[in-house]
């Protein structure tokens, strides 16, 4: 071989990152022999270009079959949701979402934020003919009274228990103005892509789902004043609080005047069913539909805690008395003479009626001085500005039920496509039928 050739033998992985390469240089000899000399190099090649990292921000999506995206800011130009895998066909219009969307707007009472937001809602794709046509559906809801103004010391000194020091420990910077995502404005998302939800689950299983405030501060509805079995929207839209029991709504009107005039807040708790809810609903072992309604509650502004059932007071019994017994009624289906499950056993719906409590801390955002941090550590007072509910669980109860909903649609979806392939056992399985009454499906 010519000493002026060279070769490369080469290994290299198969990402293209590093090779070793066996190549003639010419004009080397060895000592003593007459052969060319060889070089054997090791080379790192750069081919980043084909090597891509990709970072996923997570936080914005909800659900695995009916999934649900928000988008928006407090004070920014809009909010709103986008919503991938709802089912084709299904009658759907801008006034089925803006009644759900008018339960949750601002400025609804004197109990609620001043805020002056219409929330008109505009549907912008995966609508053709008053039907869904089983593509993306995007929801737009433009802010018309913004005022980013109110949040300027918000920049400055972090409000106490609100998320503006820990958007900044996680970011290392934040959009202020309302509180960005944090807003509770966010919920606009959920409740328009819920009330699909809500309507897919009514034309496919009959279920229903409802919400009611069940305690604000120290007044707290008893125990059984309001029947699960037979309550009602219109009983719960009845007065402004949204409690079904006029007595003790007037009650926590009060309470909640109480604090309003002071500057201060109070929290409540709200309590939510879920009727005619299919079988067999949820999966083992870390999709149990218990989990998903916890994660589903708590992901909503200002929670801080979920009960399914009996929940904590369930620690107070014996086995003997909170086991829930096995019978069959009259129709002869399978039934448990209490429920104190809360319809679901093993992380699986039973049938009986869900039912499930979500407290709600008092809103952050006060109009009294208090003690807090600024950005650069100083210690400073701070009176935080804007408007604010003085209790946010009368305007939480549409967002509970809605996240109620994208639970239950998706876990039914889930397990349409797994255990709906093939017939049901019909000694065990429900089988759930499209629109048992026949009167909302399109040809």
């Amino acid at each position: 071989m010519a000493s002026s050739d060279s070769f490369v033998v080469g290994l290299k992985r198969a990402d293209d990152v590093c090779g070793i390469g066996l190549r003639q240089v010419s004009g080397l000899r060895r000592p003593f022999s007459s052969s060319a000399a060889t070089q054997i190099s090791i080379r790192r090649r750069s081919y980043l270009t084909h090597k891509r990292l990709e970072v996923r921000a997570g936080g914005d999506k909800f659900g695995k079959h009916f999934e649900v995206s928000t988008y928006g800011e407090s004070h920014g130009g809009g909010v709103g949701c986008v919503i991938s895998g709802c089912p084709p066909r299904i009658p759907l219009s801008e006034e089925d979402l803006q009644f759900e969307l008018d339960r949750r707007r601002p400025g609804q009472s004197r109990i609620t934020t001043p805020r002056k937001e219409t929330d008109t809602c505009r549907i912008l794709s995966g609508i053709y003919d008053g039907m869904t046509t089983g593509t993306s559906i995007c929801i737009s809801v433009p802010n018309t009274d913004q005022r980013g103004h109110d949040y300027s010391e918000m920049s400055l000194a972090y409000r106490p228990s609100h998320a503006d020091a820990t958007y900044d420990f996680k970011y290392g910077l934040r959009a202020i103005q309302g509180g960005g995502r944090s807003s509770a404005r966010e919920t606009i998302g959920r409740v328009a892509a819920g009330a699909i939800a809500k309507k897919i689950l009514k034309m496919y299983a009959g279920t229903e789902i409802l919400a009611y405030v069940s305690q604000v501060h120290k007044v707290v509805l008893p125990e059984g004043v309001v029947d699960h079995e037979t309550v009602t929207l219109d009983q719960i839209e009845s007065n402004i609080v949204r409690c079904p029991d006029p007595d003790y709504a007037q009650k926590m009107i009060e309470a909640i005047d109480e604090v309003r005039v002071k500057g201060d807040s109070v929290g409540g708790i709200v309590t939510c069913i879920a009727r005619n809810v299919p079988r067999g609903l949820g999966c083992p072992v870390f999709d149990k539909l218990e989990a998903d309604l916890a994660k589903a509650m708590l992901s909503l502004p200002a929670t801080k805690g979920f009960e399914i059932g009996s929940g904590f007071a369930g620690t107070f019994l014996t086995g003997s008395e909170h086991n829930d017994e096995f019978f069959m009624d009259e129709h002869g289906n399978m039934r448990t003479r209490t429920n104190r499950s809360g319809g679901v056993q093993g992380g699986i719906s039973n049938g009986e009626t869900i039912y499930l409590r979500i407290a709600f801390k008092p809103t952050s955002t006060i109009a009294k001085k208090q003690q807090t941090v600024t950005r650069d550590r100083h210690e400073t007072e701070l009176i935080a500005r804007g408007r604010h509910d003085p209790c946010v669980v009368p305007r939480a109860v549409p967002m509970v039920e809605a996240m109620a909903a994208l639970v239950l649609l998706d876990q039914l979806m889930a397990q349409t496509s797994q255990c709906g392939l093939f017939p049901a056992n019909a000694a065990l399985q429900q089988q759930i039928v499209q629109d048992p009454n026949g009167s909302l499906v399109t040809p």
